[in-house]
């Protein structure tokens, strides 16, 4: 039986450039240079596991292995774990590579045909965030497959900030998105902190720096600087979506300087 924690469910490493398609990236294979105008990200959910729940958090880009099997299911899998034994299915915002696993396609009688990806679960988002999504639409947002969720799973639509079964806050605060949200699990004796695309890397913590990819960089700025204080004072566990090469860290103060502090499950 797995333990209490959390456990990144990495789908890779891809590029990103303006036609905001990802494109897997091998390290040591392929090259940046060969990329130009790109970013190179983590695609990143995580499942925490409580003593009464198995979490997903942004389920990703939806891509499947050679067997038709999605690529967060299979991490799932070697752990241990059943689609079916997934309770509740945290969304921070709506965009493709954040939803993509929410549902999938498979072949039924020689047709295609939208199915949950965790029937068992209750799927949490942002009402506003949801009428933005349809409102846009692609490249950003894959509106066939959020209706396809919407007519699959059960959820509980958020109208704003929302204590979630008495141990997950979340807590709309846009900067990315105008209605992106962050959620706080207090759960196995810490407080795990996931700030979607608002904190999706570490370094990100350590310099300020506007990003063109937000929707109002400024706050999500500002954002990142409140939340770093705030996590020091209270000793958070950050989970990062897009960082390559630290999944979960805390943080403190040396010198001035954030440095990320390992810890233990």
């Amino acid at each position: 039986m797995i333990k209490p924690g959390i456990y990144p469910l990495s789908e890779g490493t891809y590029t990103i450039a303006g036609d905001h398609v990802f494109v897997p990236f091998e390290q040591g294979v392929d090259a940046m240079k060969d990329r130009p105008a790109s970013l190179l990200v983590e695609i990143q959910p995580f499942l925490v596991v409580t003593e009464s729940d198995k979490i997903i958090i942004d389920p990703g880009l939806g891509f499947t292995n050679f067997e038709g099997e999605l690529l967060i299911q299979e991490q799932l899998r070697k752990l241990g774990i059943q689609k079916e034994e997934i309770t509740k299915v945290l969304l921070s915002h709506l965009h493709i590579d954040h939803t993509g696993g929410v549902v999938q396609k498979i072949l039924v009688a020689g047709e295609w045909k939208w199915v949950a990806a965790f029937p068992n679960a209750i799927y949490y988002y942002q009402q506003t965030e949801w009428d933005y999504a349809m409102a846009k639409g692609l490249p950003s947002y894959d509106v066939e497959r959020l209706q396809a969720m919407q007519g699959l799973v059960q959820q509980t639509v958020l109208m704003g900030d929302t204590l979630i079964a008495d141990f997950i806050q979340a807590e709309m605060c846009g900067g990315h998105t105008p209605f992106h949200q962050i959620f706080k699990i207090k759960a196995n004796n810490k407080l795990y902190f996931f700030g979607g695309d608002v904190v999706p890397q570490f370094s990100q913590l350590q310099r300020k720096f506007v990003a063109k990819y937000d929707v109002d960089g400024i706050l999500a700025a500002s954002l990142r600087q409140q939340y770093a204080l705030q996590a020091m004072q209270e000793n958070w566990v950050f989970l990062f979506f897009h960082d390559l090469r630290m999944p979960y860290c805390s943080i403190q103060s040396e010198s001035g300087l954030l440095k990320a502090v390992a810890i233990e499950q």
